[in-house]
């Protein structure tokens, strides 16, 4: 099963006109990205779902293409994506999405832009429907309120609620039978306000799954609130790793520049073997530093700190870990625990171990229950086994808080 997602984000918005907003709802600030982007990034983590046609105003398709391009580079969306000009129905833009589509696509999800609560969890449900063979899905919700049928201000029948729900989207399609059902509208001059009354009109069942409440979609001016909502606040976990290596200066090397006695997390080894740096020669350091630029996604020390630039030599490794811990804040982010690994034949770290650690809480500002500091050998085996080097591995992990 081929699966793409038509986007429906053409629409004028009619119904929120008194809101004088300036731009269509479809384009508004949604937490810092445009609510037809929100809606469409839920698509990405349904792993059968292969790409998204955007479907939007024909006015502005030229203009919204660089924008376009620009979000998915800041925030990418992670799926293949085209983007077409609309309709004046919501079945002229969808029969413009579907002439987009790839060859091999064999059924579409159909989701209203306005939609931008959608989650992957609603998602899946309707396309299991699709892949157990159902030839269109929609989600629904109970409805909650009484329904009254109404003409020129009379009450004509009370419908039994107990059978009546209410739709959203996406609604999911067999390709073919929509292409059908839209032969059958153009023969008979059938207007659709949803996807899958093109399967009913061709006697087809249509089959409903649980939608979601949060579902719901910007109409009004009323639900501009819902914008402006503040999600439960999640703590989410980033991991960084970070490596590093330093040779052993021969014992006859004299001393100079480049030639360091061994500093491990800020604590001076008595009796170990010289290293070859540029820096202080913290390989520990190194690693951890590494590491914490790993949570923030901002490359490496060398980037940073290259060992090419002067104002670096023989520099405290404290220094340049203090510089990188330093952009955690403003990055949204607080480190709580790290993890580090010393991998050397000589010297014996054991003695050292508990000082190093103290070294590295004090320096990193957390509780001693938040480092770990381990040591091993490579049982004479490598370059660090045979006593030409040592090495160190680091892992931090941040937390950082962001919207559900």
């Amino acid at each position: 099963m081929n699966v793409w997602t038509i986007l429906l984000a053409a629409g004028s918005g009619s119904r929120m006109a008194p809101a004088k907003l300036g731009a269509s709802k479809q384009f508004l600030d949604a937490g810092g990205e445009p609510v037809f982007w929100k809606a469409a990034r839920p698509f990405a983590r349904v792993p059968q779902v292969r790409g998204m046609v955007f479907a939007l105003p024909p006015a502005e398709l030229e203009a919204m293409l660089p924008k376009l391009e620009a979000l998915d580079a800041d925030n990418p969306l992670g799926l293949a994506w085209k983007a077409v000009a609309g309709g004046a129905r919501r079945q002229d833009s969808l029969e413009n999405a579907l002439a987009a589509l790839p060859p091999g696509c064999t059924h579409v999800l159909v989701h209203d832009a306005a939609r931008c609560f959608i989650t992957p969890e609603v998602i899946l449900r309707v396309v299991a429907a699709l892949e157990d063979g159902a030839p269109a899905v929609v989600p629904a919700v109970p409805v909650k309120d009484t329904i009254k049928q109404v003409e020129a201000g009379v009450v004509t029948a009370t419908p039994d609620r107990s059978r009546l729900m209410a739709v959203q989207t996406p609604q999911g399609v067999a390709l073919n039978v929509l292409r059908e059902g839209f032969a059958l509208a153009a023969r008979e001059g059938i207007d659709v306000t949803d996807d899958a009354s093109l399967a009913e009109a061709l006697g087809m069942s249509v089959r409903v799954v649980a939608g979601s409440e949060d579902n719901v979609k910007l109409t009004t001016p009323e639900d501009l609130r819902l914008l402006g909502a503040q999600a439960p606040p999640m703590l989410l976990p980033r991991v960084g790793f970070g490596y590093d290596v330093h040779r052993y200066a021969p014992p006859e090397t004299p001393e100079g520049e480049g030639v360091r006695s061994m500093v491990l997390g800020c604590a001076p080894i008595p009796g170990a073997p010289r290293v070859l740096a540029h820096s202080d020669g913290d390989v520990l350091l190194h690693a951890l530093a590494d590491a914490m630029l790993g949570c923030l996604c901002a490359g490496d020390i060398g980037q940073h700190f290259p060992d090419s630039d002067p104002r670096f030599s023989g520099l405290a490794s404290s220094v340049l870990v203090s510089e990188v811990l330093a952009r955690f804040a403003p990055a949204g982010l607080t480190l709580v625990h790290v993890d580090l690994t010393i991998v050397a034949q000589i010297p014996k770290i054991g003695p050292h171990r508990e000082h190093i650690r103290r070294n590295v809480a004090a320096l990193l500002g957390l509780p001693l229950g938040s480092v770990n500091v381990k040591a091993t050998t490579e049982e004479k085996l490598g370059f660090t086994g045979s006593g030409q080097g040592i090495k160190a591995y680091a892992t931090a992990t941040a937390v950082g808080r962001a919207t559900a």
